[in-house]
């Protein structure tokens, strides 16, 4: 007990009669347990000199548990497909709910509509949010998403901030930094519903976890914003941007902070359109300073390029290889079936593992999901990719549902997961 950060802090107790320093360590050492972030409490420098033992081992605990998660997603990994989770706003439509449904008390005043923003029934409609991981966790997800798909300022913004245009103005640098991004009113709000969205999620893997003795684990959703740093928004200036780079990074942080915060398992950055906006999302965590697993994924189109960005796959994960993600893939935008050259291109350029939760086929009103495809047909598809040693990790995007997922499971069940290419040592040239 004593060689442990809590052993340490006992001992420290017991030598300081008003209790600050060891009350100051303690707060730093479980504020860092919940982060995975290795907090560099050095810089206090009168502390680490009185408390080097409890500086050492706290670090190290905090290392070993960094590494004891990766370790365990990592082998997982190696031996099966991990299964994720499926569409949430697809599943909150079979909830019914309405517009007071979203609002609740709380924003029942709000000037702009509200069951567009998923979000916000993390706060409004817990249960129905706890009810839906629940549905996902015990249809076989390995990993669940936080509802948390726009959980940045940024994005809660188009919400709860006034549209400039409205009365003649414009969305651009300015109006981001003075009504949103030191908004501190949505900064509380966004903070609040990304730590939620965490906890909701977690107390189900928990709950699956105990009753099974199956590893549950829950990833931190960072998504696309409604604004983007590639595409040019102005016809008459092709150079202004109506956000820039460091903003962009800003509101990744908060969001990227707030999930730590809560301690999800990993973050995953999604739906990428615009390899840029995903950049600053990736810095922003970078920064955090956390070692946190991150999953990477984009959305392509038919040509098999981001959204926004252009980038042919090859290029996306020459983008991002040196992020070392625990997988990089593919989501939304495209069926199984159109997804599939990509994700073999993907798959020849990857040094890690890949993952693939597509869309439930193309969009189709008159359907049940308002997309093409059933749990039979994704089970096929899936299915299919895992004989052709394609995917480590297997879900689905719009229009699936925990049905489809209870399918992709089972699709899988007993399959090898692809295996990671190894690059080929480059030889130093001879001359002859």
């Amino acid at each position: 007990m004593r060689h442990t950060v809590a052993g340490q802090i006992m001992l420290l107790k017991e030598r300081d009669s008003n209790g600050k320093k060891a009350d100051f360590i303690e707060e730093i050492a479980r504020t860092s347990f919940h982060t995975k972030t290795l907090i560099n409490i050095s810089r206090y420098e009168d502390l680490s000199l009185q408390c080097p033992a409890i500086v050492s081992n706290f670090k190290n605990q905090i290392k070993s548990m960094i590494k004891d998660l990766l370790s365990d997603l990592k082998s997982t990994l190696s031996e099966r497909i991990m299964i994720l989770d499926g569409a949430m706003g697809t599943t909150i439509r079979g909830y019914g709910l309405t517009e007071i449904d979203a609002r609740g008390d709380r924003f029942i005043e709000n000037h702009e509509d509200l069951l567009n923003n998923g979000d916000i029934l993390s706060l409004t409609r817990p249960d129905v949010i706890a009810d839906i991981h629940k549905r996902f966790y015990e249809a076989g997800s390995d990993i669940c998403e936080t509802n948390t798909f726009s959980g940045t300022v940024l994005a809660q913004s188009e919400f709860f901030v006034e549209d400039p245009r409205k009365s003649g103005g414009k969305k651009d640098p300015e109006f981001f930094d003075q009504k949103v991004l030191n908004n501190s009113q949505l900064q509380d709000l966004v903070h609040e519903l990304n730590i939620q969205s965490v906890k909701l999620a977690k107390q189900e893997a928990d709950r699956i976890a105990n009753e099974t003795g199956r590893p549950r684990y829950v990833a931190g959703a960072i998504g696309p914003l409604t604004v983007s740093l590639t595409n040019v928004s102005d016809p008459n200036d092709t150079s202004f941007r109506s956000v820039t780079f460091d903003q962009v990074k800003q509101t990744y942080r908060h969001q990227i902070d707030a999930l730590l915060e809560a301690d999800c398992d990993i973050l995953m950055v999604e739906t990428i359109f615009d390899s840029l906006n995903a950049k600053a999302a990736l810095v922003a965590i970078k920064e955090s300073g956390t070692k946190a697993p991150v999953i990477i994924s984009a959305a392509v189109g038919r040509g098999g390029e981001t959204m926004i960005s252009a980038q042919k796959v090859e290029a996306l994960w020459n983008t991002f290889a040196h992020i070392d993600p625990l997988a990089i893939g593919l989501n939304c935008s495209l069926g199984p079936d159109l997804m599939e050259p990509f994700l073999r291109d993907l798959g020849k350029a990857a040094t890690t593992h890949i993952s693939c939760y597509p869309n439930a086929g193309l969009p189709n009103p008159l359907a049940p999901t308002g997309f093409d495809l059933e749990p039979r047909h994704m089970h096929d598809y899936i299915a299919g990719f895992a004989d052709d040693g394609l995917i480590n990790l297997a879900g689905g995007c719009c229009g699936n549902t925990p049905e489809h997922i209870a399918a992709i499971a089972k699709s899988v069940e007993g399959k090898a997961p692809r295996q990671i290419p190894v690059l080929a040592q480059a030889h130093p040239l001879q001359a002859s």
